[in-house]
């Protein structure tokens, strides 16, 4: 009888241990299944995050895509009239050089370099936008300028990009005697003069005596409507108005076409500069109202070139708002 207390103890003991022993078991397994459902619950946040990146990444690459083919449907309907496409057309020397060959008839003629939509000022600051100024082998300045619109060749505006040219060449202490000659060349959509002729070359007489004033500056202006493809100039100009780089007689212009058209590369970089263009248009009216923001834009991508249509698309207004702003503005829209 004296064990039983022992005894008694020692079961109550191991009962105490089974009891405690179970509870911690539950709570681990209720632990574990809060674990589990947490795990579940966070692999569901993540696979419902990873869906909606996987979406936004299908959304994004559908809309780069899309950009894409914008971009590649407005290149191929560009021709070496529009402003964007003949800067990027020019950035090849050797384009420069062949155009210059011909329009000037001298095949010898070599450019030793060239500055490409260079922003010109004067002493007052006022400044202008240069197409394209070479310089030959020889230290001839020749300015290429391309105009859609006759008020961007009109006598005046030549007259002042052929003294921004002087201005900008001599350094101080330099002789006047030093100034090169210099050539402002205008390739024009229609015959802005007027006389009927392919070409027209303009500079200072001496009336009296009927002799050249021998300052070595000239003005040219170039008709791109001049069809005479019997001529090398009139091939050029037709070369000027093909879309295709198949129907361009100039093999190096052939070339560089077909680059900017036709290859990854050169339709990579005429998106950038189409969105740079974009870009501009929205930074020079973000300090005015959205509907004057809207116009400037409009303004801006139509000076570029672009078409009426791909401005209505890009701006987001109405085609016959941008018909009614460009009217208002006196501006010429692209065909």
């Amino acid at each position: 009888m004296g064990q039983m207390p022992s005894l008694l103890s020692e079961a109550f003991h191991n009962l105490q241990s089974v009891i405690y022993t179970k509870t911690n078991f539950m709570g681990i397994a209720v632990r574990n299944r809060l674990n589990w459902g947490f795990l579940h619950v966070k692999i569901k946040v993540l696979t419902d995050e990873n869906e909606k990146d996987m979406e936004q990444k299908n959304q994004t690459e559908e809309t780069l895509q899309e950009h894409y083919e914008e971009c590649h449907e407005t290149v191929q309907k560009m021709t070496l009239m529009d402003d964007i496409f003949i800067r990027n057309v020019l950035k090849d020397p050797a384009c420069t050089e062949t155009i210059l060959q011909t329009i000037l008839e001298q095949q010898e003629l070599r450019v030793k370099g060239q500055v490409i939509q260079k922003d010109y000022k004067n002493l007052q600051g006022r400044s202008a936008v240069l197409d394209c100024v070479a310089e030959t082998t020889s230290g001839r300045l020749l300015n290429i300028e391309i105009q859609q619109e006759k008020n961007g060749a009109s006598p005046k505006r030549v007259r002042y990009y052929s003294g921004l040219l002087d201005m900008n060449k001599l350094k101080p202490g330099q002789k006047f005697e030093e100034l090169p000659k210099s050539d402002v060349i205008l390739i024009t959509r229609g015959d802005v003069l007027g006389y009927q002729r392919p070409i027209y070359h303009i500079w200072r007489t001496i009336h009296e005596v009927s002799e050249d004033f021998t300052d070595e500056s000239s003005i040219i202006y170039v008709n791109a409507e001049n069809e005479d493809e019997t001529t090398e100039l009139g091939r050029l100009m037709h070369d000027f108005r093909c879309r295709k780089a198949s129907e361009l007689y100039n093999p190096i212009l052939a070339k560089r076409v077909w680059e900017l058209k036709e290859t990854e590369k050169g339709l990579e970089l005429m998106s950038e500069i189409a969105d740079e263009i974009y870009n501009s248009g929205i930074k020079r009216g973000v300090e005015k109202g959205k509907r004057e923001m809207a116009k400037e834009m409009v303004y801006s991508l139509l000076e570029e070139g672009m078409p009426v249509e791909k401005i209505s698309r890009l701006v987001k207004v109405d085609i016959s708002q941008v018909q009614q702003w460009i009217a208002e503005a006196s501006l010429v829209p692209v065909g």
